[in-house]
């Protein structure tokens, strides 16, 4: 992992982003997507079906496998990962995140519920807060504050296109740059340190 998504794990913003994913990708509500705190790394992913059973996608906590799946899609190759040994493995489990301790995760979902630009609105403001904390330029508390104001400050406005989503990105920048004092050049990531 980079420098930004360490970040983005600790706040779990990475997790709100992943909610965004899959809303998108696979047209579900917000409502059906839960998230939770898996400590092993081993479940990737859970799909629970109207019959109430549920597939889970299991494996290393490895980015060569999903690298090694998207190049070789449909079929798969092998991606230097060794076996999963679940033998090996003394429990998974799995608790529900603190949404008080990790308010970004929260934004996520309160920006999909906002619709039209929102999500893109807090994508480029978290961009912005986590530069400007990685160049030393804003406290890591700062992230939050700088994304809930962002989103806060900016009207609702439409993003069915991708010159819709690129002024709403441009703004948003400017907006949180402004929130964290930074000059409005700094709007670019990463910032300089």
């Amino acid at each position: 992992m980079g420098r930004k998504i360490s970040v983005d794990s600790a706040t779990m913003m990475n997790k709100g982003l992943e909610v965004i994913e899959a809303h998108w990708l696979f047209g579900a509500p917000a409502s059906a997507i839960d998230v939770l705190i898996h400590p092993q790394s081993v479940v990737h992913s859970l799909v629970e079906y109207d019959d109430g059973s549920v597939l889970a996608q299991l494996g290393h906590p490895d980015m060569r496998t999903p690298i090694a799946q998207a190049l070789a899609w449909p079929e798969r190759i092998e991606s230097g990962v060794g076996r999963l040994d679940l033998a090996s493995l003394a429990a998974l489990s799995f608790e529900t995140p603190d949404t008080v301790r990790f308010p970004c995760l929260g934004l996520a979902y309160d920006a999909l519920a906002a619709g039209g630009a929102a999500t893109v609105v807090l994508n480029a403001a978290n961009e912005v807060a986590v530069a400007a904390f990685l160049a030393g330029r804003a406290p890591y508390l700062s992230i939050h504050s700088t994304c809930a104001e962002t989103l806060a400050r900016l009207p609702s406005r439409s993003a069915g296109t991708l010159a819709e989503a690129l002024a709403a990105d441009a703004e948003a920048r400017r907006a949180a740059c402004a929130i964290l004092d930074l000059p409005a050049d700094a709007a670019g990531v990463p910032l300089a340190a």
